[in-house]
C-alpha cells in the first residue's frame, strides 16, 4: 500500500533545516538562541514531523511554556495553523491539544504547576524558556515520563545568567546522547542590522547582551550587585585567590531551620582588601552538619558571624540558634540588625574591596550575580524588595558578612559568650559528632 504523502505549509530557513537535523539525531538538545529567531515555529513543526513519524503505537508529545498561559498565547495559533492541512486532526481547545489520525497527540503545557504533569508518558518533548521554569521540571517530571519510550527533550530559549538552562548548556558540552547550539543574532543574519540597532538604542547593554547576543554572563534584570560583580570580573578580582595561613578566616551565615544555610569564608588581608576565600550552602540540615563541614575545611578561624535571628528564641526548647550553636561549640557573634537597604549598601560597598576565588566561591558568585528585584510592569519600574529565591540565602550571608567587617572593630549588639574552657576545641566536640 502506498504511503500517502502529507504537505505541511512550512519551509524552514537553513538556520531551522539545520536545527531540524540536530534534533533528529540527538536525543537530548539545548538550543541557546537569540529573539526572534523562529524557535517556536521550528518547535511547533518538529513535534508534528515526530509525531507523523513515529513508528510506536499512540505517540504523545508535549509542547511546554513557563505558564499555561504563555503555551496558549505563543504556540496554540501555530499549531492549529500548521496541522490543518492534516486531514482528520482534531482540536481540543480547552485542552490545547491537538489528535492526529494516527493516534498521535501533541499537549500543549505550562510549568508552573509540575505536579499535575506527572503520570504521563512522552516520545518527545520541547522545552521553551526553560530559565523561567522550576528547577524540578526536567529532573521529577519531564524526565521520568521519556523513560518508557526512551523519548527526545529539546531545550531552547534565552539565557538569564548562570541557572539550571545554563547548568543544561555546560552539561550537554561531555554528555553523550546530549548537544548544544548558540544561536547569536550578530551571526545568523535573520534580523535587519538596523532592527538590531534599533534595539540596542532602547534596551540597556546588559539587556541587549541578553537577549539578542545570547550572553550568559549579562546581568539578570533588577539585579541587585550586578553591576558591582562586573566591574569586578573585569578587573580580574573574580580569580584564583589563595587561601593564606598567616590570616585567620571570618565565617558569615545565614541560617535557615529547614531551608538552606549560606557560609562566606572570608580573610582580611590587609588594610581595605578582602580576601573571599569559599563558599558552602546545603539545605535541610542541622548545625552539627556545618560545624562538621568547618572542621574538614582546615582553617584557622577566627569569629564566626550570624544575622540578628540568631537571638530568635525557638518555641519547643525555649532556645535561640545562637545558643543551640555554643552548646555544640560555636561561638556565633551578632551584627548589627540594619534594614535592608541599608545591608545591600553595605554589601555593594564591600564589593569592589573583594576578591573572589572563583572555583570555591562559584555557587555563592551565580546566586550574587543572580539575586534581583522584580519589574513591576504597571509601574515601569522594580520592586523595592528583592525577590525570596534560591539566591536569597547566599545574599543575605553575604549582607552579613558586609555588615560584620564594617562593625568587626567596633562593639557589637551580643559579644561573644565566655567559653567554660578557654582550650576547649568546638570540632572534638561530641555535640558535633
Amino acid at each position: 500500500m502506498k504511503k500517502k504523502t502529507i504537505e505541511i505549509d512550512y519551509t524552514p530557513r537553513p538556520l531551522q533545516q539545520e536545527l531540524h537535523a540536530m534534533l533528529d539525531q540527538n536525543r537530548f538538545n539545548v538550543l541557546v538562541m537569540h529573539r526572534r529567531f523562529g524557535k517556536t515555529v521550528c518547535a511547533i513543526n518538529h513535534l508534528l514531523k515526530r509525531a507523523i513519524e513515529e513508528t510506536q503505537p499512540n505517540p504523545r508529545l508535549a509542547y511546554i511554556a513557563p505558564t499555561y498561559r504563555q503555551a496558549k498565547n505563543v504556540a496554540w495559533d501555530y499549531l492549529k495553523q500548521f496541522s490543518e492541512k492534516i486531514p482528520g486532526t482534531k482540536y481540543h481547545e480547552t485542552e490545547l491539544r491537538c489528535d492526529l489520525p494516527n493516534g498521535a497527540r501533541i499537549s500543549l503545557l505550562g510549568s508552573e504547576n509540575p505536579s499535575s504533569l506527572r503520570g504521563i508518558y512522552l516520545d518527545m518533548a520541547v522545552m521553551d524558556e526553560v530559565a523561567d521554569m522550576p528547577e524540578n521540571i526536567f529532573p521529577e517530571v519531564i524526565r521520568p515520563a521519556l523513560s518508557d519510550r526512551k523519548g527526545s527533550c529539546a531545550f531552547i530559549g534565552t539565557p538569564q545568567g548562570h541557572n539550571y538552562f545554563h547548568e543544561l548548556w555546560e552539561a550537554a558540552a561531555s554528555t553523550d546522547g546530549w548537544a548544544r547550539k548558540m544561536y547569536k543574532a550578530s551571526e545568523t543574519n535573520l534580523l535587519d542590522p538596523d532592527e538590531l540597532e534599533a534595539a540596542a538604542a532602547t534596551m540597556t547593554e546588559d539587556q541587549y547582551n541578553q537577549e539578542f547576543e545570547c550572553s550568559w554572563v549579562a546581568n539578570v534584570p533588577g539585579s541587585v550587585y550586578g553591576k558591582e560583580l562586573q566591574e569586578a570580573d573585569d578587573q580580574n578580582r573574580i580569580t584564583a585567590v589563595a587561601h593564606l595561613r598567616d590570616y585567620k578566616v571570618e565565617t558569615f551565615w545565614d541560617l535557615g531551620m529547614h531551608d538552606y544555610t549560606a557560609i562566606w569564608f572570608i580573610q582580611q588581608v590587609h588594610r581595605g582588601v578582602v580576601h573571599v576565600i569559599d563558599f558552602y550552602q546545603n539545605q535541610g540540615e542541622g548545625l552539627p552538619h556545618y560545624i562538621r563541614e568547618l572542621d574538614q575545611k582546615g582553617y584557622v578561624y577566627g569569629n564566626h558571624y550570624g544575622p540578628h535571628d540568631l537571638e530568635v528564641r525557638e518555641l519547643g526548647t525555649g532556645k535561640s540558634r545562637r545558643e543551640a550553636a555554643y552548646n555544640l561549640g560555636l561561638n556565633f557573634r551578632v551584627v548589627p540588625r540594619l534594614p535592608l537597604e541599608d545591608g545591600i549598601h553595605a554589601a555593594r560597598m564591600l564589593i569592589p574591596r573583594c576578591h573572589f576565588d572563583r572555583d570555591n566561591c562559584r555557587e555563592g558568585l551565580e546566586a550574587l550575580r543572580h539575586y534581583h528585584r522584580k519589574y513591576n510592569e504597571r509601574t515601569r519600574s522594580f520592586r523595592d524588595q528583592p525577590v525570596h529565591d534560591w539566591s536569597s540565602h547566599a545574599a543575605d550571608a553575604f549582607r552579613t558578612a558586609a555588615i560584620g567587617l564594617e562593625n568587626m572593630a567596633t562593639r557589637f549588639t551580643k559579644p561573644p559568650q565566655q567559653m567554660a574552657v578557654m582550650d576547649y576545641n568546638p570540632f572534638s566536640h561530641k555535640g558535633a559528632a
